[in-house]
């Protein structure tokens, strides 16, 4: 470790923070969480110094209102030098870690601050008692010094005149297209899911830093009851992100020579090895395989090549759990067995998935693991998106050999993604490709589908037709043919 060059990457400083006030009077705003992240980081590596050496504060957008979140941070922490930088929606979280290593290797930076957080229990408290909570405003003419901002868009016209919007549907979607793939029944993919998301919720329980305390057993989690609703078939509440969570991240970022100069303790060094990334952008109705992930295929391949590590042999991971189907892919896509534990938190249903800094969270507890595991490598993977974006990153106690390695691997998903054109108010049969049925309530409302046409091309439709609703729910109908006419879809003998 003591003879890595000066500009090997090192992540020094990590920390969490969470908080569970009833009064939002007294609960802090994420601004406030965020900042108190980092300074606890900066205990956390022994050096505040770090704080005022910042050359940059990224923060990824997340549903406060903060025009610059990191010209804030950097007011509060004392870091006069740094530039604030930005990451909308669409971008992956860890691609600001691959940023902050980048601009270490490259010599133009030795400090980087890292910081995420988000505050929606504060809101929801707030919304409670009929008021709103307070945060700190900023003038309209503000603005982040570098604004980070994806590519192309996530969602289509036709996918949302046909009832889709939140993720749940879309996931539960894709999933529905692996299961057809896997040859399981609906029984045996309901059955698979409850009993992995019933293991998370054991890992969060013995997880201080996870917003869920108790575990919560696979029968719970398998069916749609009151408090645990059917929110798109087969997703019930439990196998859903867990956004409404007050929660921060800090990770501070520094060259190994600036760790050596500021006294930072060697045991503190958690090195990135690998960082593989694709931001290849299709919506998904237009994925040629409902059921697979090109991108995860391909940066899973090339972290393994990089690193010389299979991931079925990692004991410390964290696969992205935003909803069952990201997992799932995952495992099919890494070539990994569903045996050992995917996840040091508990999951993004039980651990906390604030909306864009679940990563951080990860990252912060797989570097404590490494700490107190020095033989061992960590995987965290990242999605951006609707699985629009992936990512792996491995991690180490131990330096690169040949220092840390980074591949963007857009292009080679893009040469081996394929894309249908996607058309609105097809008329005529066709074969459904993926589908689920949306919950309003209690109760079952529309039955969304994408659909194959002749000529390669994919459309979506609905039906709320009750007895085609109970059919898509007690068979698998993936592959089943249907009569469409104005974006609606009906049995062909109808």
């Amino acid at each position: 470790m003591t003879d890595c060059p000066d500009n090997t990457p090192v992540l020094v400083g990590v920390a969490a923070v969470q908080q569970k006030l009833a009064d939002h009077h007294q609960a802090r705003e994420p601004i406030a969480l965020m900042e108190q992240a980092l300074r606890d980081a900066a205990r956390d590596a022994g050096s505040d110094e770090l704080l005022r050496r910042a050359a940059e504060i990224m923060v990824p957008n997340s549903l406060w209102g903060y025009r610059d979140p990191g010209g804030l941070l950097a007011a509060r922490l004392g870091a006069d030098n740094a530039a604030s930088v930005l990451a909308d929606f669409g971008i992956l979280q860890q691609s600001l870690f691959n940023r902050a290593c980048q601009r270490i290797v490259a010599g133009e930076a030795d400090v980087l601050l890292v910081a995420g957080g988000e505050g929606r229990y504060r809101d929801q408290c707030a919304a409670r008692a009929g008021e709103q909570a307070s945060q700190t405003g900023q003038d309209e003419a503000i603005e982040p010094d570098i604004l980070l901002r994806p590519e192309a868009e996530m969602m289509s016209e036709v996918e949302s005149a046909a009832g889709l919007g939140m993720p749940v549907g879309y996931y539960a979607i894709m999933d529905s297209a692996l299961r057809h793939k896997q040859g399981m029944s609906l029984d045996e993919h309901r059955d698979s899911m409850a009993a992995l998301y019933a293991r998370y919720s054991e890992i969060a329980a013995a997880n201080p830093d996870a917003w869920s305390d108790e575990p919560v057993s696979a029968q719970v989690i398998r069916e749609h009851q009151a408090g645990n609703r059917m929110l798109a078939f087969p997703y019930t509440k439990l196998h859903n992100s867990q956004w409404n969570v007050d929660q921060a991240a800090g990770l501070i970022f520094c060259s190994a020579g600036a760790a050596r100069e500021l006294g930072i303790a060697p045991e503190k060094w958690v090195f990135p090895l690998v960082s593989t990334e694709s931001n290849f952008m299709s919506v998904i109705s237009a994925r040629g395989d409902l059921g697979a992930s090109e991108g995860f295929r391909h940066v899973g391949r090339r972290a393994m090549e990089l690193s010389g590590v299979r991931f079925s042999d990692i004991r410390l991971c964290e696969l992205y759990s935003c909803f069952p189907y990201a997992v799932r892919v995952q495992l099919e896509e890494f070539g990994m067995a569903p045996a050992g534990d995917l996840s040091v938190t508990g999951g993004m249903t039980f651990a906390g998935g604030p909306l864009n800094n679940f990563v951080f969270q990860a990252t912060v507890k797989m570097a404590q693991l490494l700490r107190d595991n020095p033989d061992e490598v960590g995987l965290v993977t990242t999605v951006s998106g609707l699985v629009t974006k992936q990512a792996c990153a491995l991690w180490s106690t131990q330096p690169p050999a040949d220092g840390w390695a980074w591949d963007d691997v857009s292009e080679d998903v893009r040469r081996d993604t394929r894309v249908c054109e996607l058309v609105a108010d097809y008329a005529g049969e066709a074969r459904v490709a993926g589908y689920t049925v949306l919950y309003q309530g209690m109760d079952p409302w529309r039955a969304v589908a994408v659909f194959d046409l002749p000529g390669q091309q994919r459309t979506v439709a609905y039906s709320e037709d009750p007895g085609l609703l109970e059919e898509m729910m007690s068979r698998e109908c993936v592959g089943a043919s249907y009569r469409l006419a104005g974006g609606q879809f009906a049995p062909l003998d109808s």
